[in-house]
């Protein structure tokens, strides 16, 4: 849920991260992915990979996820035989949601990155 006081003043807010990856879903690759993974200290190991391509095939089949949480649920239950959460975090110490949508290229849902969430970003 969008909080209105956020609309009514939006035209004083800094552009959200999530917009810069809009326009671009179809210029991600594999290299820009290892190059962005390296930017955060990270190492594109064949299970990132695989959790980001899975990230991309589900925003593919179903768009930009309503919020974080159902997205992250669904990306539990699909890496479940792998650990779920706590295989995720691992994976993605940033957060599942947010790391691994950047790194994916993709938008960052709704409510991840609100300090009114709850979050600790």
């Amino acid at each position: 849920m969008l909080d209105i006081n956020k609309l009514i003043h939006a035209e004083h807010l800094a552009p959200c991260e999530a917009d810069a990856f809009l326009a671009n879903l179809d210029d991600w690759s594999e290299t820009s992915a290892r190059k962005a993974a390296l930017s955060e200290q990270l190492v594109l190991t064949e299970e990132r990979l695989d959790a980001l391509c899975w990230l991309r095939e589900h925003h593919a089949a179903c768009g930009p996820a309503a919020n974080a949480r159902s997205l992250l649920r669904a990306m539990e239950a699909s890496f479940e035989h792998e650990g779920g959460r706590r295989y995720l975090y691992e994976l993605f110490p940033r957060g599942p949601i947010s790391q691994g949508c950047r790194l994916a290229g993709l938008p960052i849902p709704p409510g991840n990155t609100d300090p009114s969430f709850g979050t600790s970003h």
